[in-house]
């Protein structure tokens, strides 16, 4: 699933899916990607847990990354 970051602090900060639902996000959610930071408007692939973003990463970026 995709998604584009909305708001990024410290880490943290919210996502817009793409059917609209904005969800936020905790540090850890991007601890294994690579990634130091993030940009508002940024795409990035994402996998949830419900209702909870349970990892970000950029496709490309990092190591490869599959469901599951």
């Amino acid at each position: 699933m995709q998604a584009t970051i909305g708001s990024w602090q410290d880490g943290s900060g919210s996502l817009v899916l793409d059917d609209g639902r904005v969800l936020r996000y905790a540090a850890d959610a991007l601890a294994d990607s690579g990634l130091r930071l993030l940009r508002c408007g940024q795409r990035v692939g994402v996998e949830l847990d419900g209702e909870q973003v349970r990892r970000i990463w950029i496709h490309g970026v990092g190591p490869a990354r599959t469901p599951g």
